[in-house]
């Protein structure tokens, strides 16, 4: 269950990280009530996480989801440079996280 909360924290993560885009820096109200909540939200997952794996992991792991899908979502949404050496590096994140999942019980 730590994993899922872990995972629920990362997506809240991007909604909130997507979210200071649309609000135009806490200038529009909606977008900014909207990533506020997502902000809260985000570290209460991961508050719930942190009750059974190690900090320095479920850390690394929620900003490594945080990371890839902004970076993904910035592409998608916000027409941001598409590049190998973009890939590669979302690359090694992800075999980051991964090695961090296997090495964690």
């Amino acid at each position: 269950m730590q994993w899922l909360h872990l995972f629920i924290a990362g997506l809240f993560e991007i909604s909130w990280a997507i979210g200071l885009k649309y609000s135009h820096g806490f200038s529009l109200i909606i977008p900014s009530v909207i990533t506020v909540i997502c902000m809260i939200a985000s570290f209460y997952f991961l508050a719930l996480a942190l009750k059974s794996l190690p900090l320095g992991t479920a850390y690394a792991i929620w900003t490594g989801i945080g990371t890839i899908g902004t970076v993904v979502l910035g592409i998608i949404l916000f027409k941001e440079p598409v590049s190998l050496m973009r890939f590669l590096c979302i690359g090694l994140i992800v075999c980051g996280i991964t090695g961090l999942k296997l090495i964690t019980n």
